[in-house]
């Protein structure tokens, strides 16, 4: 669904704010103060994302009524087709909860009306890393993740993808500081976003062990991340056009890679034979000198008295 602030939809120059009021059959003072309202200072931060559906559900509404019913449209002409509404820049499992059921409601509706079976799949872009670390929670919503690695890398980082040019070729410089072996929004930090990433994987598949996820973004045609994202275990990865060839060979090398390393036989390390233990030599003890300990004063014994002869009888004449 719409992820852009709404700014961007609104015309900022004088002629095309005019032309807006008179297809929409306002006064042009109406739409130049609606514009004024909707600047914010840090838009990509700001009102965007899910968090325009949850002020304004009529934007969810139309949005998914457009998805589903063209949907409805190919299936009764035999097309299949297999609709996933993703909803982006979700920071909780309960703001997804209150979308995901305004969606269905619309969806199942149109389904009903069209009289088609069509099967589709309400899941959330992970771009934020408050929903990547409570990724456990969130999986009890969602029925896929796709990770938005532009956003959660900008906001991991806490650096704008759209002003960083300034001072990031420093960062990358190893003559400057070195930093980042390469541009992070380029190639993902496998350190530090990585690592939100394997997280909230883990997370989402603990409580949903099916669950599908993905990535969405420029980094999903970058050949070290694609290795990385499947071997942290992805489903897929999505690319602008021009980068899928670069997705799918890197996707096809590195199932290759894996699957070489798992067939090469383990080789043993030679284990040095142990030597047989020389009889040890008697070492005589070098005698230690006893301790001199003071003899206890013992009391002296009195002395046995010496037994009285008694005098011989005398003899008889």
């Amino acid at each position: 669904l719409v992820d852009p602030p709404l700014h961007e939809f609104v015309p900022h120059d004088e002629a095309g704010q005019k032309a807006l009021a008179k297809a929409v059959g306002v006064p042009y003072e109406t739409v130049r103060r609606r514009v004024e309202q909707l600047h914010e200072a840090n838009p990509m931060l700001g009102h965007r994302g899910c968090r325009l559906t949850i002020t304004y559900p009529e934007i969810l509404d139309m949005q998914v009524t457009a998805i589903i019913k063209a949907a409805c449209d190919m299936a009764k002409k035999g097309v299949k087709v297999l609709p996933e509404i993703m909803i982006p820049l979700v920071i909780d499992a309960k703001e997804l909860r209150i979308l995901e059921v305004r969606t269905r409601q619309v969806a199942d509706k149109i389904i009903k009306d069209a009289g088609v079976k069509l099967p589709y799949l309400v899941g959330t872009m992970i771009e934020v890393p408050r929903a990547a670390l409570l990724a456990d929670q969130v999986a009890g919503v969602a029925e896929f993740f796709s990770f938005g690695t532009n956003d959660l890398t900008q906001m991991t980082l806490g650096m704008s993808r759209d002003d960083a040019g300034r001072f990031l070729p420093d960062y990358v410089d190893e003559k400057k500081a070195g930093i980042f072996k390469t541009d992070p929004f380029q190639s993902l930090d496998q350190e530090g976003v990585g690592m939100l990433v394997k997280t909230a994987i883990e997370r989402g598949r603990s409580t949903s062990p099916n669950l599908k996820v993905g990535v969405c973004g420029e980094h999903g045609g970058d050949l070290a991340s694609v290795k990385f994202f499947h071997r942290a275990g992805m489903n897929y990865v999505s690319a602008s056009p021009f980068r899928v060839p670069i997705a799918r060979l890197a996707a096809a090398q590195v199932v290759i890679e894996d699957a070489a390393a798992k067939a090469k036989p383990a080789v043993k390390k030679a284990v040095p034979a142990k030597k047989t233990a020389a009889p040890k030599k008697t070492v005589a003890k070098k005698a230690v000198p006893a301790k001199a300990v003071p003899a206890k004063a013992v009391p002296a014994k009195p002395a046995v008295k010496a037994a009285v002869k008694k005098p011989a009888p005398k003899a008889k004449k």
